[in-house]
Formats: C-alpha cells, sequence, structure tokens
C-alpha cells in the first residue's frame, strides 16, 4: 500500500468488542472499560488494519490519510 494512515476510534460508538484487536494483527489494543485503541495513531497502511476497521460491528473506526484527511475508510459516498 506504502501509504501511511491515521487511525481513530470513536471511542462513543465502540461497545469493546475486541473484533478489532483480533482482527488487525496488533493494530488495536483495548484498555481496562474494553474500550479500542489504535496502538500507533499514525501507521504504515496496512490490510489488517483495513479489515479491522470493515470488521467493526458498530463502525467505530476512522483510518484517513493524514497529509490531506481523505478518508480511506469508511469510503467517502
Amino acid at each position: 500500500m506504502g501509504d501511511r494512515w491515521r487511525v481513530e476510534v470513536d471511542r462513543s460508538v465502540c461497545i469493546g468488542s475486541g473484533m478489532c484487536v483480533s482482527l488487525s494483527g496488533g493494530g488495536f489494543r483495548q484498555d481496562a472499560a474494553h474500550q479500542a485503541h489504535p496502538v500507533e495513531p499514525e501507521t504504515d497502511a496496512s490490510e489488517a488494519l483495513l479489515a479491522a476497521a470493515e470488521g467493526c460491528p458498530v463502525e467505530a473506526i476512522a483510518i484517513a490519510l493524514p497529509a490531506t484527511g481523505e478518508s480511506v475508510f469508511p469510503p467517502e459516498e
């Protein structure tokens, strides 16, 4: 992919399912309240992070290009 991504979790939406932790290959962790956090808020693009965002049951994860703010996920309509 070659891009850098800014990864954010809307904690007001996150239900703590842990799907992002299991799908991301180490890209997310959960705190004591089971809320998800990206391990690195800005990171190299990866299929695993995209799969985690797509697999979030409440769509709490947003991925954007840091330089432009262009949305990677969810896709702009």
